[in-house]
């Protein structure tokens, strides 16, 4: 696939989702916590834990008059309750030590908290900070594979190769608009091909 095509999907999508994440959070640091709490969850479920937990645990202080057992009963139908919990506290401790209590807003400093890789830190840069990132989770791999944004055997080659074929502008939406996407049409088992808005684009269909 090339630039101008790259270009034609990004567009298609645009008059069709949000560029916000499905999330809800208010501050950085909820969309942090947010981040961390929707691995191997869904973001309704994380929403519903997180409209309770930030009545009173809204910043890294907070939390941190928490203990680890204390907070995993809280974020306990998120899953993997034990790991998350131990996590965010290690990393509200390193916010309130190396960075006077605001979340780091540089991609360097979000790498460096306890829990947060690659993907976590490239959605909270992007969304919280306005800066440029791909955050690669399942359906982004998914469908860029699929349609032929990329031919890459892991999330980090996928989200390289997405740097170069998608304008830098662009990377922070296209990633929101890969995520809405494999998640109405472009579906793990069952994709519905006939409906999808970018079918003319897509290499795997075009292909057949």
């Amino acid at each position: 696939m090339n630039k101008k095509t790259a270009k034609e999907i990004v567009e298609k999508l645009s008059g069709l989702f949000t560029d916000k994440p499905a999330l809800n959070f208010s501050t950085p640091f909820e969309l942090l916590v947010a981040v961390v709490l929707s691995a191997q969850c869904t973001d309704e479920r994380v929403n519903k834990v997180t409209a309770e937990l930030f009545k009173e645990y809204n910043t890294a202080e907070k939390l941190l008059t928490l203990t680890e057992e204390e907070l995993g009963k809280k974020i306990f139908s998120c899953g993997l309750y034990k790991s998350k919990a131990k996590h965010l506290l290690s990393a509200c401790k390193a916010i309130i030590e190396k960075f006077n209590g605001q979340v780091p807003n540089t991609l360097e400093g979000l790498r460096s908290l306890d829990g947060v890789g690659r993907k976590t830190a490239n959605v909270v840069y992007s969304v919280a900070f306005n800066g440029n990132a791909i955050a690669v989770d399942t359906h982004v791999f998914r469908v860029s594979n699929r349609i032929g944004l990329a031919k890459a055997d892991n999330v980090l080659q996928t989200e390289k190769q997405l740097m170069k074929i998608l304008d830098e502008k662009d990377w922070s939406r296209s990633h929101h608009y890969l995520i809405y996407l494999g998640r109405s049409y472009c579906k793990a088992s069952k994709p519905d091909c006939n409906n999808c808005p970018i079918n003319a684009q897509c290499l795997k269909r075009i292909n057949r």
